[in-house]
């Protein structure tokens, strides 16, 4: 029996819903970032990867970490740690490349690790103190049993504007 593959094929054809409806009826996929986790709606999520040959490209955005091949398309590729003011930390086994349509194209945001899918028992608005985080980069918190997460609005995380590194 072949594994099951890890790999969402949703478009993001439905920018305009709203995170906040319901979280039972939306799946988010946790994504590590050293101890911390986050979510990512699967909505957003084209499919998951694993790390593969970055090429650096000139740019003045430090997150932005260069480009790679995917099935013959060149797609730009961002470390969300670096996006965060995080130290980098060096691609693992585990370390995987999510991938989102934004606009006409595919960008990779790269993680740590992904951990599981799930479904949030409550959902609320996050503010702009979350983790440290500006509060852009959250479309809100959701609640599980384990506790609380953050939910990555990607569209800010891509389009965003520079946050200062951690304290």
């Amino acid at each position: 029996m072949r594994p099951a593959r890890v790999s969402v094929r949703r478009g993001v054809r439905d920018k305009e819903r709203v995170h906040m409806d319901s979280g039972q009826s939306q799946q988010y996929v946790i994504v590590e970032l050293g101890a911390e986790k986050h979510a990512m709606a699967i909505s957003d999520i084209h499919e998951i990867i694993k790390m593969q040959k970055i090429t650096e490209v000139p740019d003045d955005r430090p997150f932005l970490k260069g480009v790679t091949n995917l099935r013959g398309k060149i797609m730009p590729v961002i470390s969300l740690r670096n996006r965060f003011g995080l130290e980098e930390a060096e691609a693992e086994r585990k370390t995987r490349i999510v991938v989102v349509r934004h606009g006409e194209e595919m960008v990779g945001i790269i993680v740590d690790g992904v951990s599981q899918v799930t479904r949030f028992s409550e959902i609320q608005p996050s503010s702009d103190i979350v983790s440290g985080l500006d509060g852009q980069f959250f479309a809100g918190i959701g609640r599980t049993e384990e506790g609380f997460i953050g939910i990555l609005h990607i569209e800010h995380i891509l389009t965003g504007t520079e946050t200062s590194e951690r304290q």
